[in-house]
């Protein structure tokens, strides 16, 4: 019996997900992946943490490359060495906490200052 969550996704149904739910992440070499910009060094680590957090919580951990404005999430099942569901709902869970701005809800939560680059640390899509 063939675990759902295990089960590998052609690279036209990659594709074809990826085009539908998550617009950003490109499909390469055995790997969904996104790039995030950051403004400096400080937005990188809170990238990096942000992800290893959720990598952890879900127990499905990415590769990550860093450098000093931006950060790579690639993501693979290795046990199934391939892209399976796991990658796709571990990938919205990042792009979701990644890219919120409590500003863009309204709210008592106003976000970072735009007006002063001290605050800046991504650059949202």
């Amino acid at each position: 019996m063939t675990d759902v969550q295990e089960r590998v996704f052609t690279d036209t149904e990659v594709a074809e997900r990826l085009a539908q739910t998550l617009p950003r992440w490109k499909h390469e070499n055995g790997w969904i992946r996104r790039k995030y910009k950051t403004n400096s060094w400080k937005g990188t680590l809170m990238v990096v943490n942000t992800v290893g957090h959720l990598a952890e919580a879900a127990w499905h951990h990415p590769d990550i490359t860093a450098s000093y404005a931006w950060v790579e999430v690639r993501l693979m099942t290795h046990t199934a060495k391939g892209i399976t569901e796991k990658d796709f709902q571990l990938a919205r869970k990042i792009e979701e906490v990644v890219q919120w701005q409590p500003a863009l809800e309204g709210g008592a939560l106003e976000g970072t200052p735009k007006d002063d680059l001290r605050f800046a640390y991504i650059k949202y899509d």
